[in-house]
């Protein structure tokens, strides 16, 4: 079994996956997931669920959609229904947990990577960085949970996660670029820094993908773009660091020089 919730909500058996239709069971599921092996409270599942309305039924139709929630678990993993009931979804004082061995659960997998990653990246192996960091991104199937509609206590881990993969995609560039793979990276980039045109750590790292690729005008054209972007639309000058590498680029200074993203993290996001 694997369960999926960076990409389309699935549980996997044998690398099908299995999904369920039913809108409400399929976010009770995720809320589980999200919050596997530890306890989520009813008071949760009402507040994912229905909002500040609840209906007067509210506990006993959760009751329902766990008992969904099984007959899935049941039908999908081939166990019984004691079996689900003891060992995966369980009743808990106050609610409910899922239990799940964390290589089964692609967050989990994804935390672990990212986590071996970052220390990596701050003893400065960048070689083992590179290859930790690209195996959490690879974990991804699309964004997080993009079939279930977030409720307020989805919601935030929803955006902590894609907060958090931007962090990990950050990480993983810059240290393929300390690795000198400049070209190898240069059309991922191309392409970050037209979704993310704010994105200051991006918008530099392409700057010195596109010259030490040998496109020094390039990167150059790209500072600029990029400053007359923050100055118009968010009314700020770049960041120390930007400016850093666009001086970088003009005295074709050696890029190892720089600050990583996880130095700069440290001190604060535009240092």
């Amino acid at each position: 079994m694997r369960a999926v919730v960076l990409g389309s909500l699935a549980i996997e058996v044998n690398g099908v996956p299995h999904s369920l239709s039913a809108f409400k069971p399929r976010q009770a599921l995720a809320l589980l997931l999200l919050n596997a092996n530890r306890t989520v409270p009813v008071s949760g599942f009402v507040q994912e669920l229905w909002e500040d309305n609840p209906p007067s039924s509210a506990l006993t139709t959760l009751q329902t959609y766990i008992l969904q929630l099984r007959k899935f678990l049941v039908r999908t993993l081939n166990i019984s229904q004691s079996t689900a009931s003891k060992h995966v979804l369980q009743t808990v004082p106050g609610g409910y947990v899922f239990r799940i061995r964390p290589e089964q659960l692609d967050l989990a997998v994804f935390k672990k990577l990212a986590a071996q990653g970052h220390q990596s990246l701050a003893t400065g192996d960048f070689a083992a960085a590179a290859q930790q960091l690209r195996a959490a991104l690879d974990v991804w199937q699309g964004q997080s949970l993009v079939d279930v509609p977030a409720g307020p206590a989805i919601e935030p881990q929803v955006r902590g996660l894609e907060e958090a993969r931007l962090v990990v995609l950050e990480q993983c560039i810059d240290a393929d670029l300390r690795c000198g793979r400049h070209r190898e990276v240069l059309s991922e980039l191309a392409a970050l820094s037209i979704e993310y045109p704010y994105n200051e750590t991006l918008q530099g790292q392409f700057m010195l993908s596109l010259h030490y690729s040998g496109r020094r005008s390039d990167a150059l054209e790209t500072y600029q773009r990029i400053r007359s972007t923050l100055i118009e639309d968010v009314g700020l000058e770049p960041s120390s660091w930007l400016q850093q590498v666009h001086h970088a680029v003009l005295t074709d200074a050696d890029p190892d020089a720089l600050p990583t993203v996880h130095e700069r993290r440290l001190v604060g996001s535009r240092c």
